[in-house]
């Protein structure tokens, strides 16, 4: 059975597309989309305490870091991210990167619409309901690092 196609889900400048919600198919892992332009406003550095993540960029170039190790990756190059690990991402070049992230177990299409309706709620984006939903969805932000 193939799983349904999702709609493109927007959060800010980010647009996340579903390939395989895991928690919804009961797959073992989920995969979506992740398209961000250039200097789009990314999630801080977190990291995951029941997921792993592997992120594989099919076009442009995304700035992706896990732990001290910060690598431009082009399309065909991949990053995995173990549990527990920080990890952030961004785009500070000229074009729109895309990319495909992998998380298992995956976290699923209902939190990011959760974060999105956070961010994009009346009055502008609420910090605390997006840590909120971040922590009940086992994220956890990093502490800045000294000097930052």
């Amino acid at each position: 059975m193939q799983p349904q196609e999702l709609p493109a889900l927007k959060i800010g400048g980010l647009e996340i597309k579903y390939l395989i919600d895991g928690t919804v198919t009961g797959a073992g892992m989920g995969v979506f989309e992740l398209t961000v332009p250039p200097g789009a406003r990314v999630p801080p550095a977190h990291s995951h305490s029941k997921n792993e993540e592997v992120v594989y960029v099919i076009e442009g170039v995304l700035r992706y870091t896990v732990d001290d190790e910060t690598r431009d990756l082009k399309a065909g190059e991949r990053m995995y991210t173990p549990r527990g690990s920080v990890h952030a991402f961004s785009n500070p070049h000229a074009a729109t990167a895309r990319a495909l992230i992998m998380l298992t177990p995956d976290i699923g299409l209902r939190y990011f619409r959760e974060v999105a309706e956070a961010a994009q709620g009346p009055g502008g984006p609420n910090p605390a309901k997006m840590v909120e939903v971040m922590t009940r969805h086992g994220l956890v932000l990093a502490a800045p690092k000294p000097g930052t």
